[in-house]
């Protein structure tokens, strides 16, 4: 299988399920701004929707939503627990959560906070939304370690992601003491660690 991705974007979060279940996938980059990967193919012919993840299985299908290649990567390696069995209740929990963090954060708030042409108007309303929503989180989350059931699940991937841009747009997790301590926590795991590393080392090499 083949995972495309942006440095430091939302594909982190399947860049960090690869390596917490130990999957045989090999990571490509492309240019955001040229729709090229490091090989030189038109991302456009590989993804349809032009963004990241689009993850490319063994038979030549390509997935390319967040929350989908999530979970047919957690469902790879059903040992590892990055999601929860299908038909439990647990299970809809986590396509609860990966929706959520889809939608309503990802693509309502940070999509447009991150977006330099957005406009300013547009930007501001974003930014009125963050507190509330992390408020919401930080209920969400009450006093567990994790966002869904017991273990660490595709769940916390994305959202760790989610919370790393916090930093670009100003807004100090401190403010929210239950939701820092989670994200340190999540860091400090060797597979997101290792993740964030690589992807970090391969943004400031693109940014030199």
């Amino acid at each position: 299988m083949h995972l495309y991705a942006s440095p430091m974007a939302c594909s982190l979060a399947s860049h960090i399920t690869i390596l917490e279940a130990g999957l045989p996938v090999t990571v490509h980059y492309i240019d955001n701004r040229t729709k090229v990967t490091d090989e030189g193919e038109d991302y456009w012919s590989i993804s349809p929707n032009g963004y990241v993840p689009a993850l490319r299985l063994a038979s030549g299908e390509v997935l390319n939503e967040g929350p989908s290649v999530l979970q047919f990567l957690a469902d790879q390696k059903p040992e590892a627990k990055l999601a929860p069995a299908w038909g439990t209740t647990e299970r809809y929990q986590l396509i609860d959560a990966l929706n959520y963090l889809s939608t309503e954060v990802h693509k309502r708030i940070f999509s447009t906070l991150l977006t330099a042409k957005a406009p300013e108007d547009a930007k501001a309303r974003a930014k009125s939304l963050l507190a509330p929503t992390l408020d919401a989180i930080a209920r969400r989350l009450g006093d567990r370690d994790h966002l869904v059931g017991d273990h660490f699940s595709v769940a916390d991937a994305y959202l760790v992601v989610l919370l790393n841009w916090c930093r670009h747009v100003g807004t100090d997790l401190r403010q929210w003491p239950t939701i820092a301590a989670y994200h340190k926590r999540q860091l400090a795991r060797p597979a997101v660690a290792a993740a964030v590393a690589q992807e970090t080392a391969e943004y400031q090499r693109r940014a030199a």
